[in-house]
């Protein structure tokens, strides 16, 4: 089974741009495409890695901006698949 990632964990890993949510269970950040093109396209390459790790982002897509929030539902708050499935996202992003 997963397990829940310490406070100070969390904070010491937060990918760059991402946000600790106020109860500390969630992660989030916007995301800001060129076009709706591109946004869809990062969100179509962010499936399929989410889809192989099992981990599945919440997220809402108007036009160019992406906005998504992180949660390991399974255990109530963030784990590292969490902090993994961002610093992906982060990745994916900067290639797009």
């Amino acid at each position: 089974m997963t397990e829940l990632m310490e406070p100070t964990e969390i904070l010491a890993q937060i990918p760059p741009g991402w946000k600790l949510g106020e109860a500390g269970n969630t992660l989030s950040k916007t995301y800001q495409f060129e076009n709706f093109i591109s946004a869809f396209g990062w969100m179509t390459q962010i499936a399929m890695i989410a889809e192989k790790m099992n981990h599945h982002p919440e997220w809402r897509n108007v036009y160019r901006t992406v906005e998504v929030t992180l949660t390991t539902h399974d255990v109530g708050g963030l784990t590292a698949k969490d902090i993994t499935l961002a610093q992906k996202m982060n990745e994916a992003a900067r290639n797009a």
